[in-house]
């Protein structure tokens, strides 16, 4: 929503955000030549939106891979379990905001690509 004082976005859960948020963070400072990311998760769901700047996202499902860039806050990118990630060519300024809908368990991460193509196809 917005007018000639600027913009307001809201993200609620069961609304715009596909699930009850137990987690929110951000990720901000990131070098340009660094990717984050590199792993999947077996169940957690997550909603990311670039509140600043810009970042690429190399999202892999084992059967077929799409890059997304993050570029404008009124975007939100959805990332359902089971889609390994690799994020990279971050903007100096680049904010990343994430919501997910489980708190942070070790446990549920795949962070080797091997192992999360065998799951895949289990």
């Amino acid at each position: 929503m917005g007018d000639d004082r600027g913009s307001l976005i809201s993200l609620e859960q069961s609304k715009n955000i596909p699930f009850k948020i137990n987690r929110v963070y951000y990720i901000y400072g990131t070098k340009t030549n660094v990717v984050r990311g590199k792993h999947a998760h077996t169940s957690l769901k997550q909603v990311v939106v670039c509140v600043n700047g810009s970042c690429k996202f190399l999202l892999d499902d084992g059967l077929k891979k799409e890059v997304i860039e993050l570029n404008s806050p009124d975007v939100g990118l959805y990332i359902g379990k089971n889609i390994w990630r690799e994020i990279y060519n971050f903007s100096k300024d680049c904010i990343l905001i994430v919501l997910a809908n489980k708190q942070y368990n070790e446990e549920e991460y795949i962070r080797d690509y091997k192992k999360f193509i065998k799951t895949i196809k289990k």
